[in-house]
């Protein structure tokens, strides 16, 4: 695996290196209000207690030492550097932690491994989102419910993300323009060879004949039907909601002269038709959400010939945290995603089980090659900040998309999610 500590630190979005505690600020900065005073004496009652890592903290006030860094613990440097801070965690929880490094109120010399200290300490954050914070999270709640996946919801949803800029996501996405976990089989792998080696594994899990006629739900920009179309099979259906993902694989399925073996809608999967050898779905299950979760394996049964054989990778929740999360909204679905949702393992296990006749093959975990993963398309993105800025996208967004690369690296780094490959067969009778 790759250290996240390979990253130069000269790719943080601030030009200058900061120094290794940010001294307080000066005498002329703001005094704290009694609420940002009560949040800062919370947090640090909090700190004190911290596990698995050593924390280095400096405020306007001290600079403390929190944890330990005896053996292989992390360790992080964490400045707070505007008194606002104080007040985003205490009205927002961990979503203002997340806002307000969004606006610059806070930096660390490795995000990663603050936030990965986050995550071995993640029953206890929980435990902390009261007061304020917990109103925000049932106001936060009670909006994502009401904005539901519908087919227009849908569409929506997945332009706010994926039709961002096709130039933008060539900036750090390789040549096979796989957005999703690559398959690291050996430490040494380029970020190309491993989406390659993941696309060779699903064609394998689904055991892929030139003769199969085969259906892909979420085109992305084309790379699992470019690669399938290269392995023989002559007749695959794609499907994608996003505009700018049809018409990128519309132009790459024409230079690659594959057009005549794949057939590329712009359709919703709800109204999708046919029947089908075989099923594939890369990473699209989490802009289903929960409540249509039953109809999305419903119509996969529905489209799949008897015989016939459904692969899914998928961005899981571990069962032990799936009800806390699905009561809640997390920075990813208010920033990033908005509409997705990330099913358990035994929660796209139960819907199928009350919708199909589907049976359950084999199922594997590729957590850690996802973050490696994710400190590829890091170190990436931050090689071509100039073009990321020439693209009309500012700091603000920067720090957004930073936080949010080295928070799901932490994430999948500490398993507090997954990602896996599930494999269903369908009965011929």
């Amino acid at each position: 695996m790759i250290s996240s500590t390979t990253l130069p630190r000269e790719t943080n979005v601030d030009e200058v290196e900061s120094p290794r505690f940010p001294p307080p600020i000066a005498s002329a900065a703001p005094r704290r209000t009694w609420l940002q005073n009560m949040s800062r004496r919370k947090l640090l009652r909090w700190l004190e207690n911290v596990a698995g890592g050593q924390i280095r903290y400096a405020d306007t006030s001290d600079v403390i030492c929190f944890g330990d860094c005896s053996g292989d613990n992390l360790q992080a440097d964490w400045g707070i550097n505007d008194p606002r801070f104080f007040s985003h965690l205490a009205s927002g929880g961990s979503i203002g932690f997340a806002e307000s490094y969004l606006q610059g109120q806070w930096r660390s010399d490795d995000l990663t491994a603050l936030l990965q200290i986050f995550c071995r300490n993640l029953s206890r954050t929980d435990e902390a989102e009261t007061g304020f914070a917990s109103f925000a999270r049932w106001g936060r709640r009670l909006l994502n419910l009401w904005d539901g996946n519908t087919r227009r919801g849908s569409r929506k949803h997945i332009a706010a993300h994926y039709d961002l800029s096709n130039d933008f996501f060539a900036l750090f996405l390789d040549s096979t323009w796989m957005y999703s976990s690559a398959y690291f089989k050996h430490a040494n792998m380029s970020l190309h060879d491993a989406s390659v080696a993941k696309l060779q594994l699903i064609c394998e899990k689904l055991e892929l004949r030139s003769s199969d006629r085969v259906l892909e739900i979420g085109t992305g920009w084309g790379g699992f039907a470019l690669h399938a179309a290269k392995q023989g099979v002559r007749d695959l259906t794609t499907t994608t909601i996003s505009n700018s993902q049809f018409e990128k694989s519309r132009a790459r399925f024409q230079a690659a002269g594959v057009v005549d073996q794949i057939r590329l809608l712009n359709a919703d999967y709800r109204d999708l038709i046919g029947q089908y050898d075989k099923i594939v779905s890369i990473e699209m299950v989490e802009a289903v959400g929960e409540k249509y979760l039953e109809g999305y394996f419903e119509q996969c049964a529905k489209l799949l010939k008897p015989g016939g054989r459904l692969v899914i990778q998928a961005i899981v929740m571990p069962e032990d945290r799936y009800d806390t999360y699905r009561s809640s909204v997390d920075f990813i679905q208010s920033y990033i995603f908005p509409g997705g949702f990330l099913p358990s393992v035994a929660a796209m296990q139960a819907a199928i089980g009350r919708t199909s006749n589907l049976r359950l093959q084999s199922i594997e975990d590729l957590s850690p090659h996802y973050a490696t993963t994710l400190l590829h398309w890091r170190r990436r993105f931050f090689e071509r900040l100039a073009e990321v800025r020439s693209l009309g996208f500012d700091d603000r967004f920067i720090r957004m998309w930073e936080y949010y690369l080295c928070y799901c690296e932490a994430a999948f780094r500490e398993k507090t999610v997954g990602v896996v490959q599930i494999v269903w067969d369908k009965p011929t009778y």
